[in-house]
C-alpha cells in the first residue's frame, strides 16, 4: 500500500472555449490559451510535470504516442517488435525532419536515452522510464534496438513518456538553451518562438509536420494561476480557451451561450503519499502533547489503512469537486491500460479506522501537518482541508499547510514533509 490514501479519481478533464474564439472574431489564425499550471521549462527532460509535458508534446514527438485512453499508437516509430526476451526493435518513420530541416535518425534516439536521465538540476526527471534500458544499438538510420537486462514488456508504454530530442541541437546544451530557444528544435507540430517563465510561451506552426499542418498558425500559452482570473479572461475574450476549469464556475459557464464546455474522463489522480520509508520520527508528526513520536506511524500498514478508510471519497467528489471527479481505489480510470475492475474504492468506515489506530498503538491518535499545493491541481487546498477534517474525527488531529507548487515540490523532493 505505497499510497495510503487515494483520495479521488482523475477529475474529468475540462476545457472551456468561446463558441466563436476571440481570435477568430479578430480575423486571424492565432489561438490564445489560458493555462492554470506554470511551465517551468521548455527543456522536455527537465521536469516530469503536466504543464511542461503538455507544452513539450507540441514541440517534440515521442517514439510511441498515447491516445485519450492511454492506448499506445505509432509516433516517431512506425512499428516495434520483440527480437528476443531482452531486445526490442523499433522501426523509425522515414522522412521526418527537425524544425531546422535536418533528418531525424536513430542516432537522435540514442542521444535522447543518454541525456534524459541526466539533466542537471532536474526536480524530477524521466530516468524511471528508461531505467530498464542497458544499451541502445543503432542498427541503421531508421532502426534502433533497446537491450534490457531481462524481459520488459512495458518498454513501448514507458517510451511514450520520453520526448525525442536531436543530437545536433542538444549535445552540450543546457536547460537554459532550451528555454532561450537555441536548443528547442523538435519534430512536433509547432516550433518554438518565445518563452517567459511564469508568464507565457509562444509557438508557430510547423508546416512540414509529418502528420500535416495544424489549423492554427500561432498558439500562445498564457499562465493565469488564479481560477477566477482565468475564467474572467475567457469571458472577456482575452483568451480563447482555458484549462483547469474551476468547478465553482461550471454552472455559470454552462449558462453562457458563447461558451463551449468539453469534458472527458481524464487521467489525473489526486492521492496522499505518506512517508513510510523512514523508520524514526518524522517532521510534522507528534503525539497529542506536541512531542516527537519515536517510531514512524506511517510505517504501520494499519495506520495507513485507517487514514484511507477515514476518507469519504464520495463526499469529496460531490462537495469539493462538484461532480467533476469520481472515487477510486487505483491509479488508472476505467478503459485505460492497467485498469482492474476488481479493485474498488476503499469503503468509508471511520469506526473501523479508529479500531485500526488503537491496534497500532494509537488509541488517542496523534497530530499531523498535511502539506498540499494550493495552485497545482483542481481544488487541491480545499481537498486537503476536507481530508484534514475527516482525519481529525478519528483522532488524527490534522492541520493543513498549503503552499505554491514551486515551494511544495522543492520541499517535497527534499523529504521535508511527513
Amino acid at each position: 500500500m505505497p499510497s495510503p490514501a487515494l483520495t479521488r479519481a482523475a477529475a474529468a478533464a475540462l476545457l472551456v472555449a468561446l463558441a466563436a474564439p476571440a481570435s477568430a472574431q479578430k480575423g486571424n489564425d492565432t489561438l490564445d490559451i489560458g493555462i492554470g499550471g506554470s511551465v517551468t521549462s521548455v527543456d522536455p527532460h527537465f521536469y516530469n510535470a503536466s504543464p511542461n509535458n503538455s507544452l513539450s508534446m507540441h514541440i517534440f514527438d515521442r517514439l510511441v504516442e498515447r491516445d485519450a485512453r492511454a492506448r499506445p499508437y505509432p509516433g516517431l516509430a512506425e512499428s516495434w517488435r520483440v527480437v528476443s526476451d531482452t531486445v526490442w526493435e523499433f522501426k523509425l518513420r522515414p522522412g521526418v525532419k527537425w524544425h531546422d530541416g535536418r533528418d531525424f535518425t536513430a542516432d537522435d534516439v540514442a542521444f535522447t536515452v543518454q541525456r534524459a536521465p541526466n539533466v542537471p538540476g532536474s526536480p524530477g526527471g524521466f530516468g524511471g522510464f528508461l531505467r530498464a534500458i542497458q544499451r541502445v544499438e543503432v542498427v541503421d538510420p531508421l532502426t534502433v534496438r533497446f537491450h534490457t537486462a531481462q524481459a520488459h514488456p512495458l518498454l513501448p508504454t514507458e517510451l511514450a513518456s520520453v520526448a525525442i530530442i536531436s543530437r545536433h541541437a542538444g549535445e552540450g546544451a543546457s536547460t537554459e538553451d532550451y528555454n532561450s530557444g537555441k536548443a528547442a528544435i523538435g519534430t512536433g507540430p509547432y516550433r518554438f518562438v518565445a518563452y517567459q517563465a511564469g508568464d507565457r510561451t509562444e509557438l508557430a506552426r510547423n508546416d512540414a509536420y509529418f502528420r500535416g499542418p495544424e489549423p492554427w498558425a500561432r498558439v500562445n500559452y498564457r499562465f493565469i494561476a488564479n481560477d477566477g482570473a482565468r475564467t474572467a479572461a475567457l469571458l472577456a475574450g482575452d483568451v480563447d480557451l482555458i484549462d483547469q476549469v474551476p468547478s465553482t464556475d461550471l454552472a455559470k459557464l454552462k449558462r453562457e451561450p458563447k461558451v463551449t464546455l468539453s469534458q472527458i474522463q481524464g487521467l489525473r489522480l489526486i492521492y496522499l503519499a505518506m512517508d513510510h520509508s523512514r523508520r524514526g520520527n518524522l517532521p510534522f508528526v507528534t503525539d497529542n502533547e506536541g512531542k516527537p513520536i519515536a517510531k514512524n506511524p506511517f510505517d504501520d500498514l494499519r495506520v495507513r489503512r485507517a487514514l484511507s478508510i477515514a476518507i469519504n471519497r464520495q463526499a469529496l467528489s460531490e462537495r469539493i469537486m462538484e461532480g467533476t471527479a469520481s472515487p477510486t481505489g487505483q491509479w488508472l480510470p476505467e478503459g485505460t491500460f492497467g485498469y482492474n475492475p476488481e479493485v474498488t474504492p476503499p469503503r468509508f468506515d471511520p469506526d473501523a479506522a479508529k479500531k485500526l489506530l488503537a491496534e497500532a498503538g494509537y488509541p488517542n491518535g496523534f497530530r499531523l501537518t498535511l502539506h498540499s499545493p494550493n495552485d497545482r491541481y483542481p481544488n487541491d487546498a480545499k481537498t486537503a482541508q476536507a481530508v484534514a477534517q475527516m482525519w481529525s474525527r478519528i483522532g488524527v488531529r490534522t492541520e493543513v499547510e498549503a503552499l505554491p507548487w514551486a515551494s511544495f515540490s522543492a520541499r517535497s523532493n527534499r523529504q521535508e514533509f511527513a
